[in-house]
């Protein structure tokens, strides 16, 4: 009883939220495009990237002069000049070094982010399948509840009539409460699948995000999914793995990092080479400070070559931006080798997967169905009794249950290998039989 109270708590809790927010009803690829333009984590994603973009800026600026004054006193103050001038740095070789780093972090931060969004749209899709999944089990056990109804009905009716002992009523009525409180339990989930969807939209729009109301067995299901059918005929591993690794982000993520490693390595050996530090400007004599009592003026240039490598000449960061670069080619090997595994062992779940629910819908539930029919004609003709056809109903259950969840786990397994082979094109691995 106290399960049964804190599983209705929790279905009435949501319905209270929801009257505060718009419900809104999506298809999967409209949940995929509002998510791409409202996400919030993605905005955050795509500011990494606006960063980036000044960093460039930012590397390729020029030093700013430093304003100079010079004023003698005392005696050398009656016969020196004073001076007003400008001392600027100029960078040799770093410059350009610096912004061609720079770069390289701006195409590695646009890889992670593109990486972010296609993670995310793959969690969209979970999420999606996962509420029509959740859907669809309470569809099954709601038709299971109906059908328990019914045996009720026929139960007390045979009670009635005196062909059955009173006794098949009880067990009828506690087979019902039964399933009552998996309904409730199906009911919690649907709940929670969708609260997880809409954390992972995650839009700041007064808006409550829901499925579609169809259920994973309805027709057109597959298109509607975005998912080929399970009996498409999928080309063997080795063509899908050379074309998957040309489009994995993290391998060209990491093949972008020994990129950044690379011209990291540069910017610091750059700074061994010294520095020329250019001087100029104005320089005058008062009348009282010249022997001919005139006002004298003129400029004055200079330079000076600065950060001389001498005492220190940069080598510990030389090792270290070289132990870097192969750490990057290191991860780069290993990147390569964890995808081919990877996705060898998304290629197998959704094989098996396909061969699953094509047993299911070939072998098993058709058959199941008409069992499920018989059995309840014996039973109300009193060929059987209620034993076995509620013992025949729970198999049934277990076998539409065991379908939903086949079908739901084939969505997520082409779900995943859309995660191994990173792209969201969901027939560009595939032909149709």
């Amino acid at each position: 009883m106290k399960k049964l109270l804190i599983l209705i708590f929790l279905y009435f809790i949501p319905v209270i939220s929801f009257a505060v927010e718009e419900v809104q009803k999506i298809n999967l690829q409209q949940a995929i495009d509002i998510t791409v333009e409202n996400n919030m984590d993605l905005k955050v994603s795509n500011i990494d990237r606006d960063i980036a973009k000044n960093e460039v800026k930012i590397a390729n600026r020029l030093q700013n002069p430093d304003f100079n004054a010079f004023y003698f006193l005392g005696a050398a103050g009656r016969s020196e000049p004073n001076q007003l001038g400008f001392t600027e740095l100029v960078e040799i070789g770093k410059r350009g070094a610096r912004k061609n780093l720079a770069k390289a972090n701006l195409e590695l931060i646009s890889k992670n982010v593109d990486y972010r969004k296609f993670n995310i749209e793959m969690d969209v899709r979970e999420a999606y399948i996962n509420l029509v999944a959740a859907k669809s089990v309470l569809d099954t056990m709601e038709q299971q509840q109906e059908l328990q109804e019914e045996l009720l009905e026929i139960a007390q009716r045979h009670v009635k009539s005196g062909a059955v002992p009173e006794i098949d009523a009880i067990q009828a009525t506690i087979a019902l409460n039964q399933m009552i409180t998996q309904v409730n339990t199906a009911k919690a989930n649907v709940k929670s699948a969708l609260f997880e969807f809409n954390k992972i939209i995650n839009s700041k729009a007064k808006v409550f995000y829901d499925s579609i109301d169809n259920i994973l067995s309805e027709a057109n299901n597959f298109q509607e999914l975005m998912t080929p059918p399970p009996t498409t005929q999928f080309p063997d591993f080795n063509t899908i793995s050379e074309r998957a690794l040309e489009h994995r982000f993290d391998i060209k993520i990491a093949k972008q990092e020994i990129e950044v490693a690379k011209k990291n390595l540069t910017v610091v050996m750059r700074k061994r080479v010294p520095d020329l530090e250019l001087i100029g400007g104005y320089a005058y004599q008062t009348m009282t400070q010249t022997d001919d009592r005139r006002y004298n003026s003129g400029a004055y240039v200079g330079g000076n070559i600065v950060n001389l490598p001498v005492f220190y000449n940069y080598a510990p960061e030389i090792k270290n931006a070289k132990l870097q670069l192969e750490q990057a080619e290191l991860n780069y090997e290993s990147v390569k080798n964890k995808a081919i595994k990877d996705l060898n062992a998304a290629y197998y779940k959704l094989m098996i997967s396909a061969s699953n629910l094509n047993d299911y819908e070939t072998k098993i539930l058709t058959s199941s169905e008409e069992l499920i029919d018989v059995s309840v004609k014996d039973y109300e003709t009193g060929k059987s009794d209620l034993t076995s056809l509620i013992v025949m109903k729970q198999s049934y259950k277990s076998i539409i249950v065991g379908y939903t969840m086949a079908l739901a786990d084939y969505y997520n397994t082409w779900t995943n290998f859309l995660r191994e082979v990173n792209s969201d094109e969901f027939d560009l691995f595939v032909t149709e039989l």
